[in-house]
C-alpha cells in the first residue's frame, strides 16, 4: 500500500503572486498547452518547471513538442518559474499538480513534514557548473577561494544555492563566509557576471554556453557529466526530475502512469537522437545564441539524462549526504529516502 502525504497549505496572496510570475513563463508552448487541453477530455495536469528554456529540464517541452502527452492522453499545461523553490511552492499548495525540478527538494520538504515524490527521474547528475567572470578568476580557481566571494544562485533555497553551499563545506569555507546573490539564469545572471555584481555563479546550458561564446567567463567546476557529479559530489546526484504530492500520485495513479509513458519515451527519443536533431524540436526562441550554440549546448548536458526515467541506485544517498553536510533543517533529520521517489510507474512504461 502506498501512503498518502499531507498536502501543505500557503495562504492565497502568495499563490496568486507565484502563478502571476509563472504564467508569464508559458507563451513559448502556449499553443501546444492550448491543443492538448481542448483536444483531450478530462482535467489538465499543470507542472511547473523551474525555468522553460534550461537544457536541464529540456524533457519537459520536448515530451509537449513531440506530442506525447497528448498520444498518452493526459492533457498537460507547463508553467515556468525562474528557480526550483518557486516551483516547489506551488506543488505544495496544491496550485500545480507537478514540478519538474531538482530531486533534492523531496528530501527538504520531508524534513519539513510534507511528502513529496520523483515518479520520473530525468537526471542523474545535476547539470550545473560553477562558472566565474575573468575579472575574478586570479582569485577564485576552485571553490576553496569561496571565501568572501558574491555567487550567483538561481534563488536562495534553490538547488544551485544547495550546491554551492555543499561546494564551499567540502572545500573548508563556511556557509557564512560567502554572499550567494539571487540572480536567476539566462540573461540576469550574464548581466550580474558582466557587472560584476557577482564573482561567479552556479548555472546552466544555454546559459553557460553564453558566457563562454561572449568570453565572460571560466568555469572551475562541471557537474554535467557523470564523472563530474563523480569529483565535485562524491557520486551520481539525480536531479532533474518530475516530483509530485505523494497524496495526488496515490488517487491519481492512471494520469501518473501516463506522464511516466510519455517521459520515458522522450528519453528514449533524445538517447537515439543527435544534439542538433533535439534542438529542431525546441521552441526557436530558445535558441538565444544561434542553432549552432544551442545545439551545442544540449551536446554538453546530453550525459546528464537517463534513458529510462529511473532513479540510479545510489543517488539517493549521495544527495542525502551533501544536503546533511550544511542544511541545518536535514542535519539531524531522519529521513526515509524510500518516500522521496517512485519507480513503480516508469518500470511500467512498455
Amino acid at each position: 500500500m502506498r501512503t498518502f502525504g499531507k498536502r501543505a497549505q500557503i495562504s492565497a496572496m502568495a499563490v496568486a503572486g507565484v502563478m502571476c510570475l509563472s504564467l508569464t513563463g508559458c507563451a513559448d508552448d502556449s499553443s501546444a498547452n492550448k491543443q492538448d487541453s481542448e483536444s483531450l477530455k478530462g482535467d489538465t495536469v499543470k507542472i511547473m518547471v523551474g525555468g522553460l528554456d534550461k537544457v536541464i529540464y529540456l524533457p519537459a517541452v520536448l515530451t509537449q513538442r513531440l506530442g506525447y502527452f497528448r498520444e498518452e492522453g493526459v492533457a498537460v499545461k507547463l508553467l515556468s518559474e525562474p528557480a526550483g523553490v518557486q516551483a516547489t511552492t506551488s506543488l505544495v499548495s496544491g496550485d500545480v499538480q507537478g514540478v519538474v525540478g531538482f530531486y533534492d527538494h523531496t528530501l527538504d520538504l520531508q524534513a519539513k513534514g510534507k511528502q513529496v515524490e520523483s515518479v520520473v527521474q530525468l537526471a542523474q547528475t545535476p547539470g550545473e557548473v560553477e562558472i566565474v567572470s575573468k575579472q575574478a578568476a586570479s582569485g577564485l580557481a576552485s571553490a576553496k577561494d569561496f571565501k568572501g566571494k558574491k555567487l550567483g544562485v538561481t534563488g536562495l533555497g534553490s538547488s544551485t544555492d544547495f550546491l554551492t553551499k555543499y561546494l564551499a563545506v567540502k572545500n573548508g569555507v563556511e556557509v557564512s563566509d560567502f554572499t550567494p546573490v539571487a540572480v536567476g539564469a539566462g540573461q540576469t545572471f550574464i548581466s550580474a557576471l558582466e557587472k560584476g555584481a557577482i564573482d561567479g555563479g552556479m548555472t546552466t546550458d544555454p546559459t553557460v554556453a553564453q558566457v563562454l561564446a561572449k568570453d565572460l567567463g571560466k568555469v572551475i567546476v562541471d557537474m554535467r557529466t557523470p564523472e563530474g557529479s563523480r569529483a565535485a559530489l562524491g557520486g551520481l546526484y539525480p536531479a532533474s526530475s518530475l516530483y509530485m504530492n505523494t497524496d495526488w500520485v496515490n488517487s491519481h495513479q492512471e494520469t501518473v502512469q501516463k506522464l511516466a509513458n510519455a517521459m520515458v519515451k522522450t528519453l528514449k527519443w533524445m538517447s537515439e537522437h543527435t544534439p542538433e536533431e533535439i534542438a529542431a524540436q525546441m521552441p526557436a526562441d530558445y535558441a538565444k545564441g544561434g542553432k549552432e550554440q544551442y545545439a551545442k549546448a544540449i551536446e554538453s548536458t546530453l550525459p546528464m539524462f537517463t534513458k529510462d526515467g529511473v532513479m540510479p541506485a545510489d543517488g539517493p544517498k549521495t544527495v542525502l549526504e551533501v544536503l546533511k553536510s550544511f542544511n541545518p533543517t536535514l542535519k539531524n533529520a531522519s529521513v526515509d529516502l524510500k518516500k522521496t521517489y517512485t519507480t513503480e510507474f516508469v518500470e511500467k512504461v512498455g
